[in-house]
């Protein structure tokens, strides 16, 4: 059996969890969620990097989707558009019952595997969405909502982001809150777009397991995005996850500068340099034609793998694609359909199966476990935190 046959065995047994997919922005901004136009029980390739039958093809078995919304998009119209997300993830699993179901816990992940569908989990990037209310982080985690990225690539008033300029130097006090009262609540936290002093604070601040939706290894890649190696160790005293992201400028160094220059070239034309509309799309592309871009492979995705198995170890670590929230992606990971390639790839780096069942499916099932472990216990002990910036970070 060659190694891309073996891979889709294994899927079928121990399908990916991926940490991380933008398709509801990208129904937002192509269709303003209108599921009749883009019906993804169809193939859908000529638009998104995601439809059923590629999550299929693919091997996926859980999805956590991305709530994500936009840092322009403050206060009250933050909040709103999240829950416009939160919304178009419960249309999207109403709409095909058979292949998708809404997920909460780890037990609804195994069960959603034991049907043969795809369990769809909801992730929440940016503390933005949240506009400073630790209700409203408590009502996003009734609706639905799993893990929070703390910042995007912007600071919120209580965490520094990786990629804006410090504010904070890590967490503020009501920071710190945030990270307890998602402890509380059960919800991960979630430290890419972070600085790397924002990992630290949190680290030190969380009773519970965190994880990395979407961030590689800045050892490999020195990026602000990724992670450091002294933040990589102390993941299996936490128990948390770091989940390899595919996005290129993140994990090849010669893309970086090239999407400096693709990103310029966007705002330019008038446009945000993740547009994901087909208009975004065309610029992005007449660029590429212009400037031919380094090319990033499953191989330099298994090369951030590699490094972060040796340093965190191979119970710390998952895939968290990005898929539909980047113009530009890695050749054999074109699409949600590529994840065999990346595991044929490990595969001839001498994985073992079992190695690769914890990367794929059984690291993400347990760090989802242990934190509504933590919840469990931190309910039973306090009750829900009322705080305010105001209180805590003097802040008006």
């Amino acid at each position: 059996m060659d190694d891309l046959a073996r891979a889709r065995e294994l899927l079928a047994a121990h399908p990916v969890v991926d940490g991380h997919n933008d398709l509801p922005w990208a129904l937002r901004e192509q269709v303003r969620y209108d599921l009749d136009r883009l019906d993804i029980a169809t193939d859908q390739r000529a638009s998104l990097h995601t439809d059923i039958p590629r999550l299929r093809a693919g091997g996926v078995g859980a999805q956590f989707w991305s709530v994500y919304v936009r840092a322009d998009l403050t206060g009250d119209d933050a909040v709103s558009a999240t829950l416009e997300q939160i919304d178009v993830v419960r249309q999207l699993t109403e709409r095909y019952p058979a292949d998708l179901r809404l997920a909460t816990t780890a037990d609804d992940m195994e069960a959603a595997r034991a049907e043969g569908r795809i369990a769809s989990l909801m992730g929440a990037e940016g503390g933005h969405s949240i506009n400073n209310s630790l209700a409203t982080l408590r009502a996003f985690h009734a609706l639905g909502v799993r893990y929070m990225t703390l910042t995007h690539n912007s600071n919120v008033p209580w965490a520094d982001s990786a990629t804006d300029e410090p504010r904070a130097n890590g967490l503020t006090r009501f920071g710190e809150e945030v990270v307890r009262e998602m402890n509380r609540c059960g919800m991960l936290v979630d430290l890419s777009h972070v600085s790397a002093d924002t990992m630290r604070d949190a680290l030190r601040a969380t009773s519970a397991p965190v994880v990395f939706s979407h961030s590689s290894s800045r050892a490999v890649c020195d990026h602000p995005r990724n992670i450091p190696d002294d933040v990589l160790e102390l993941l299996p005293g936490n128990g948390g996850v770091a989940m390899a992201t595919f996005v290129p400028k993140f994990i090849l160094t010669e893309a970086i500068e090239w999407t400096l220059g693709a990103d310029e070239n966007m705002r330019a034309n008038g446009l945000h340099p993740l547009d994901s509309t087909p208009r975004g799309m065309e610029v992005q592309r007449a660029y590429e034609e212009r400037n031919p871009r380094p090319i990033a492979t499953a191989a330099t995705v298994a090369d951030h793998l590699d490094h972060m198995r040796e340093v965190a170890g191979v119970d710390h670590i998952g895939v968290g694609g990005d898929f539909d929230g980047t113009a530009f992606v890695p050749k054999g990971l074109d699409d949600v359909a590529g994840y065999p390639n990346l595991i044929a790839e490990l595969l001839r780096r001498g994985w073992s199966d079992a190695d690769l069942a914890k990367l794929t499916w059984h690291n993400a099932v347990r760090v989802l476990r242990d934190a509504e472990a933590v919840g469990r216990d931190e309910r039973a002990r306090r009750g829900p935190s009322n705080a305010t910036i105001e209180q805590l970070d003097g802040m008006r």
